[in-house]
């Protein structure tokens, strides 16, 4: 591990070096990223070291993709209450999927007793 440690820190300082004139946009993407690695490495490291880390960032983008295409398709929460009711019924209904459970089957038992059903009200 510390190999890979002292190696990744070689690399982001050379990038560092080689990008500190930040002539173009994309030098300057390079220079922030090596800053970034240097100031943020354990940060940076950390799923190989604390195994309950992700190695990617797909479960969380995730929760945001079905919140951000049903703004597309309505164009926006219509009120500050249904957002939340959105929200609270994601919360209960995003863990089943993520478990392989059948949501149908959990929301018709009445298991989820705790959830205020949402009022559907078109505001015109």
């Amino acid at each position: 591990m510390a190999t890979h440690v002292r190696l990744i820190r070689s690399a982001a300082v050379i990038a560092k070096a080689a990008t500190r004139q930040r002539g173009t946009p994309v030098e300057a993407k390079h220079h922030a990223l090596a800053r970034r690695i240097l100031d943020r490495q354990a940060d940076y490291l950390r799923f190989a070291t604390d195994f309950r880390v992700p190695l990617d960032n797909n479960a969380a983008e995730r929760e945001i993709r079905m919140i951000k295409l049903r703004e597309k398709v309505s164009g926006c929460m219509r009120t500050l209450a249904g957002a939340r009711d959105f929200a609270a019924i994601r919360s209960y209904l995003a863990p089943l999927t993520t478990r392989k459970i059948r949501t149908t089957g959990v929301v018709n038992s009445g298991q989820l007793t705790t959830i205020r059903k949402p009022i559907c009200r078109r505001v015109r």
